[in-house]
């Protein structure tokens, strides 16, 4: 199984939060982990299997000492050398032997049966001492050796016994000869926890080094990574895209960097042909609503010449009075053509913004007063702000939204406008309020929108015009309406 699918089940579904670096930080310590616990428990058997080897072999070296003896004992000794007389050549010898290698020794026959023992607690315990048969037929069936290691475990602690024959001068086997060993463990234990604690320090030394180089190593190798998500999330076709240049990296980040950089060429060439089918198709619209704007005015002064053209007799007394009307009728529809003229190209003007540090109180003030509605009133919570803005175009923001408003009005009921400015640390908020009819849900979003109008007559250019004119001084501006029961919009500029 791949190790990242081990992580995967790990760290399971609910942890998809997790990053990439946090993954393979992790990653990195389990690597430490799981390589320090295997070298941990394999070096803990291997130093068991050596002890056990130290100490059988320590078994088998003493009992070729003690043969040795014994067999020295059998040299120099008047008696027959043979099973019954053992207990008569050993009856001192075997208490030397025994104290000069530190372990008991028994003779046994080949029955099984204890001839001679340097134990002391026969004495004590007088029931004879046995070979089981299980290790006599062991012993019958090494033919090269007729040697056996029989062991036990009580506990912690190991008794090892050895068995093996014991030869005259002629090598012809006189008895059996068995020496008990018990495996001193406790030495292997002290030993054992000083090697516990000297590996575990290395253990935790080992993973503070892995944890710092798991950190910084996860961090280099998620760093490309990082950059590149952070400009993709940075990617947009309404700006310019940066391009992606990182040294060093591995193949398949190198791989990613050219397609992510393919890909901002690619971006840049439709943003170009959108841009350009977008402009194509605002002209197109514009060229639209101009006619048709113009149009307007065009048929009525139309059917007054034709008219005046079909009813006019100059022998009229009152010929005067009807050129007269002819004209202003006529008059009125080229002021209106040069309203229209006049609004589109304002609007396609963008705002030059001429920044003079101006009291905006007094300006927004001037322009209320140019309304001599009585329900029109003015509010600011100080005498003066300085912030840098163009008079006239301010003028032009403050008699929009008023007009607006006051369009927006039911003279039926207590009508009411209300202009406030109120200063906010760094930025001044112009508040135009009013108890109009509101704006309907379903227009909210397109009340910017070039074109659009909820009146009978106008051409749907005021406010967008002076949402170009407050974005040009970095400002927002932002509405809130309730059908029925009025509508604010507010105007945030900044003071520097």
């Amino acid at each position: 199984m791949p190790f990242s699918q081990i992580i995967y089940y790990i760290y399971p579904m609910k942890n998809k939060r997790f990053s990439l670096q946090i993954r393979i930080f992790l990653a990195m310590l389990l690597i430490v982990l799981i390589a320090s616990i295997l070298i941990i428990g394999v070096t803990l058997i291997q130093n068991r299997k050596q002890a056990k080897d130290y100490h059988i072999k320590r078994l088998k070296r003493k009992e070729a000492a003690i043969n040795r003896s014994i067999n020295e004992q059998l040299k120099t000794t008047t008696w027959f050398v043979e099973s019954k007389n053992l207990k008569y050549i050993f009856k001192d010898a075997i208490f030397t032997i025994s104290n000069i290698h530190r372990l008991e020794i028994n003779f046994f026959d080949f029955k099984g049966r204890l001839i001679l023992s340097s134990s002391k607690d026969i004495v004590k315990n007088p029931k004879p001492k046995v070979i089981s048969e299980e290790i006599l037929k062991k012993l019958r069936e090494d033919v090269v050796r007729h040697s056996f290691v029989n062991e036990k475990k009580k506990g912690k602690i190991v008794y090892r016994t050895s068995y093996s024959y014991i030869y005259d001068n002629k090598k012809n086997p006189v008895a059996i000869l068995s020496i008990p060993y018990i495996e001193e463990s406790k030495s292997h234990e002290l030993q054992l926890n000083d090697f516990l604690k000297r590996i575990t320090f290395v253990f935790l030394l080992v993973l503070l080094i892995a944890t710092f180089i798991a950190y910084f190593l996860s961090r280099y190798i998620t760093l490309p990574i990082k950059t590149i998500a952070d400009k993709m999330g940075n990617t947009g076709l309404n700006h310019r895209n940066e391009k992606i240049h990182i040294k060093g990296g591995s193949e398949e980040i190198h791989n990613l960097v050219h397609a992510y950089n393919s890909m901002i060429d690619k971006l840049e060439e439709s943003a170009i042909k959108l841009a350009k089918s977008e402009r194509e198709q605002a002209w197109r619209e514009m060229a639209k609503q101009v006619a048709h704007e113009i149009k307007n005015p065009l048929t009525p002064m139309r059917l007054s010449v034709q008219s005046f053209q079909r009813r006019f007799d100059p022998q009229d007394n009152d010929a005067k009075a009807k050129i007269n009307e002819f004209s202003q009728t006529i008059i009125q529809q080229i002021d209106t053509m040069s309203s229209i003229a006049s609004a589109f190209s304002d609007f396609a003007k963008m705002p030059v913004a001429h920044k003079v540090p101006l009291n905006v109180v007094d300006v927004v003030k001037h322009a209320v007063d140019i309304f001599s509605e009585p329900y029109i009133s003015f509010i600011s919570d100080k005498e003066s702000i300085i912030i840098p803005i163009d008079k006239t175009q301010l003028v032009r923001v403050i008699t929009n939204l008023v007009t607006n408003a006051n369009q927006a009005l039911s003279l039926d009921k207590n009508p009411k406008i209300e202009v406030r400015i109120q200063e906010e640390n760094t930025q001044i908020k112009i508040s135009v309020s009013d108890n109009g009819r509101g704006i309907a849900t379903e227009v909210k979003n397109r009340i910017f929108e070039p074109k659009f109008t909820t009146k009978t007559s106008g051409m749907g250019l005021g406010l967008p015009m002076v949402k170009n004119i407050i974005e040009t001084y970095g400002g927002t501006i932002s509405f809130v309406s309730e059908e029925g029961r009025g509508t604010v919009f507010t105007v945030v500029l900044p003071k520097e």
